[in-house]
């Protein structure tokens, strides 16, 4: 009898007489794992029936060998179909079982609790754990599930979406907070959207399964955060993140609780924008986004902190995951490495230059990135931890880009990105320590960490780099911080303690060398910086519930050795203030009002002129902004959510630019460097808005969100008058939603509409000067028309479908993710260009000798862009 296996089943011919037919057979009863099979399916999504499966029956043409090779060329075919119909028509005949195990602790003495109760959501299969903590639940079908945990004098709660296979047992630990409430008047109610005392509004939480599937997110955080409420973004291609009519350079990110300065390849100095995230999303296991009531311990930001939250290595044995996507590849190990400790590490490794050389694309971006996690248990009270994240990028032109090249729509546009963007050479990293020590009564944390960054760009007129006349921009510059910081969580008599100190030593350097356009001359900006310098901090928050208030104040302070401007700490003392109450089990009332600060940029503090720090000099020191925000949410029984906010942030103390009379909050949206020139402290600003959130949960296979925001964002300029920023989005509207099928599939799409965002039209006389266009190749910015002109609104509707396969010891995971599918228009601001000739050089002004004749080239793209991806774990 002939036969084909896979994992513990076979496929074998039904008899000798009929090999045509096959049906499958293994060690066990089939029909029984089947309809077992079927019967968690049809439990969890409806569609499967024990009878559709029962039926199945393979079909196949004969597979006999044949001694001529036409009917060996005849024979693989079916084969081929054979196999290519088993897989897609499968799902779940081919899986092994799954195990999904952990611990379950008290979230404040980190003591095991036993006889907690843990559940598969829609399943009937559970565990209890035993008495120090542990459980494990075997048998599982692989699929994405939510985990119930239970028991008597602890909240409630759902780890949403754990993604089960057969590569690797799922690890989860699990912390419980006890209630404060008496056992006779317990009534536990399902929460399903995490929220704490100290931030409780603006806080949203994105699981690894929410990031992967999300519809043109490309598996990069950056861009899923914009199906969330009051996130916007340019309309470009970038990951700049703008939070509330904030300003990209107003966010702070961290992982597992240590700072991370940058997460995107070729990121703007000074900001927090690039094209491609950093983050591997194997290394998220959630992310809470928190753009308001920031909580004590995370200081020197104005808009959003993004807590990245990794998880631990697999102590049970050693998995791999392989990573093949539409611009990069990726190789990831996940296992013990001794008998206490664990390890995450992964490479990837871009190819997207070959396919931009393909596509005749005018650059070619090379990036590469790493990142690990180490973790010890080195007792049951002690941890340590170690990450790093690092990344080393090479941006090259494409000198080529234009031959054989006959639109012309495109050549311009070639010739013009040709002409004014540099090669740039970029590399940063963080590495950290964090220790853990948990008591009786909380937590003691310390954590010591170290980043860098190293940025060089060059620019040679018309790209000859061997005329020294010819260079027009020679910029070299590296930022390090070294931290330290101590943090304690405390549980006195229902009532929670957080405090703690940072220090950080900070040092920038720079060689600068480029031409500008100042008053509309051609000027050379040539000058080296070297600053060092202090900085402190230090924090308190208590926290607490009675009954159904619960409230939180909190202080804290941030000062520098770097001068008065910066070095009182009464100056940055900045309060805050969380209430809550509960209207009932389901409905709550939230409100916070807080102070808050953050440093300019490093470029900002060591600008030099003839030696002189003259931005510190001029006054330039912690930028400050005010915030009110209040609203309510709901919570259904079936893992939905819905809420109304308002906010309003009044800025102070924001630089403003003083060569171009316009406020740093308007820039960062673009590649380069931001800030180094003259700037004082004295811009203001305002952004107010509402955001609407409904967001379903993993419920019977359906999950979505609907995402409404109002928002203006306006800045004092040179006039003194209020001005849109050029994050005056107006109205921006998110809807997402995806389905989980039968047979491992799921599909999910997206449409995302945004208003036009301002910006600032060409000075076109400035711009054709000969003295002008040969110092910087590009337009000169009419900064005395700062935002007067506004985009279009734009439109996109992404898509993805994944498809899953479970083997025995290892699973497969292929996805089509389309961005753009319908090709909409996204506009952005033309450039302003000169007229070429024959051999690319511009072409004088027949009426003007001083001049270059001008042209306006189109800057909207309709392009569609597909992402085909390959996961294989094992």
């Amino acid at each position: 009898m002939k036969s084909m296996e896979n994992g513990s089943y076979k496929l074998v011919a039904a008899s000798a007489q009929d090999p045509g037919s096959w049906s499958l057979t293994g060690s066990k009863n089939f029909a029984h794992l089947i309809r077992r099979s079927a019967y968690e399916h049809a439990k969890r999504d409806g569609t499967l029936t024990s009878r559709s499966i029962k039926e199945l029956r393979i079909n196949a043409p004969s597979m006999t060998k044949s001694s001529t090779n036409k009917s060996k060329r005849r024979d693989t075919v079916p084969r081929l179909l054979l196999l290519v119909a088993l897989l897609l028509t499968s799902g779940t005949l081919l899986v092994g079982q799954a195990t999904v195990q952990g611990t379950v602790l008290d979230s404040r003495t980190r003591a095991p609790l036993p006889f907690v109760n843990v559940l598969l959501e829609g399943t009937t299969n559970g565990a209890t754990t035993d008495l120090e903590g542990k459980f494990i639940i075997s048998n599982v079908a692989p699929g994405l599930y939510n985990v119930i945990v239970s028991s008597v004098g602890y909240e409630r709660k759902t780890v949403f979406e754990v993604q089960v296979g057969t590569a690797r047992p799922v690890v989860l630990n699990i912390e419980l907070v006890p209630t404060t409430t008496e056992l006779k008047e317990v009534v536990i109610t399902q929460q399903p959207f995490q929220r704490t005392v100290e931030s409780p509004l603006s806080v949203r939480t994105i699981g690894s399964a929410e990031i992967m599937r999300n519809p043109g997110g490309n598996r990069d955080i950056s861009r899923v955060i914009r199906s969330l409420p009051g996130v916007a973004s340019t309309a470009s291609f970038r990951n700049d993140i703008i939070i509330r009519g904030g300003a990209p350079n107003e966010n702070r990110f961290y992982l597992d609780g240590i700072e991370v300065p940058t997460i995107n390849h070729f990121s703007t100095q000074g900001s927090s924008g690039g094209p491609v995230g950093m983050i591997n999303v194997n290394f998220i296991r959630e992310v809470d986004v928190i753009t308001g009531a920031f909580p004590a311990a995370r200081g020197n930001t104005l808009s959003s902190v993004f807590e990245f939250k990794q998880p631990d290595g697999s102590s049970e044995r050693r998995a791999f995951t392989f990573m093949l996507g539409s611009s990069d590849a990726g190789f990831t190990y996940d296992g013990p490495t001794g008998p206490k400790a664990t390890t995450i590490i992964s490479v990837r490794r871009s190819y997207l230059q070959f396919l931009f050389q393909a596509l005749k694309l005018p650059f070619l971006p090379i990036y590469n990135d790493a990142q690990f996690k180490h973790r010890i248990q080195l007792n049951d009270k002690s941890r340590l931890t170690f990450i790093g994240l690092g990344a080393y990028d090479d941006l090259k032109l494409n000198s080529a880009a234009n031959n054989g090249v006959t639109d012309e729509e495109t050549f311009e546009r070639n010739q013009y990105i040709l002409g004014n963007i540099p090669v740039n050479k970029q590399w940063n990293y963080t590495v950290g320590a964090r220790f853990d020590r948990f008591v009786k009564k909380g937590l003691h944390t310390l954590v010591a960490s170290r980043s860098m960054l190293s940025n060089s760009s060059k620019k040679y007129r018309y790209n000859d780099d061997t005329d020294p006349a010819g260079l027009l921009l020679d910029y070299q510059s590296q930022e390090s911080e070294n931290k330290v910081r101590y943090e304690a969580t405390m549980t006195f008599g229902g009532w929670r303690f957080v405090g703690g100190v940072n220090y950080e030593r900070a040092r920038y350097t720079t060689d600068t060398y480029s031409q500008r356009i100042l008053n509309g001359q051609a000027t050379i900006i040539d000058y080296s910086s070297a600053l060092s310098f202090n900085k402190f901090g230090g924090f308190a928050q208590a926290s607490r519930t009675f009954g159904k208030f619960s409230g939180s104040v909190g202080v804290r302070t941030d000062f520098t050795g770097l001068g008065a401007a910066t070095g009182d700490p009464i100056d940055q003392l900045s309060p805050r203030l969380s209430l809550s109450y509960a209207v009932n089990g389901s409905i709550n009332i939230n409100a916070n009002v807080g102070r808050f600060f953050q440093l300019p940029p490093y470029t900002v503090l060591g600008y030099r002129e003839q030696g002189a720090l003259v931005n510190l000099n001029n006054g330039i020191g912690y930028i400050q902004a005010d915030h009110v925000v209040a609203g309510f949410e709901y919570f259904t029984k079936v893992n939905t959510k819905f809420s109304v906010e308002g906010f309003h942030k009044w800025y102070d103390r924001y630089p403003m630019l003083l060569q171009k009379g316009v406020s740093l909050a308007n820039l960062g949206g673009d590649f380069g460097v931001i800030g180094n020139e003259p700037a004082a402290p004295v811009s203001k600003g305002r952004a107010y808005g509402v955001e609407f959130l409904a967001q379903q949960k993993l419920f019977k296979g359906f999950y979505g969100i609907v995402a409404y925001t109002f928002v203006r964002s306006e800045f004092t300029n040179a006039d003194g008058g209020y001005a849109p920023s050029s994050w005056d989005y107006g109205h921006i509207i998110n809807l997402t939603a995806g389905k989980r099928l039968p047979r491992n599939w799921e599909v999910g799409v997206n449409w995302r509409y945004q208003g036009g965002g301002p910006y600032t039209p060409f000075d076109i006389a400035t711009s054709s000067l000969i003295t002008a266009w040969d110092a910087t190749q590009q337009g000169t910015p009419d900064w005395g028309l700062i935002n007067t002109q506004r985009l279009p609104s734009f439109n996109q509707l992404n898509a993805r479908v994944d498809k899953r396969w479970y083997f025995k010891k290892w699973s497969l995971n292929l996805y089509l993710d389309i961005e753009n599918l319908l090709g909409s228009a996204v506009t952005g601001p033309d450039f302003v260009d000169v007229v070429r000739d024959a051999n690319g050089l511009p072409v004088l002004d027949p009426n003007d000798a001083t001049r270059y004749q001008t042209k306006v080239v189109s800057n909207a793209s309709t392009t569609r862009v597909p992402s085909i991806g390959i996961m294989v774990e094992f």
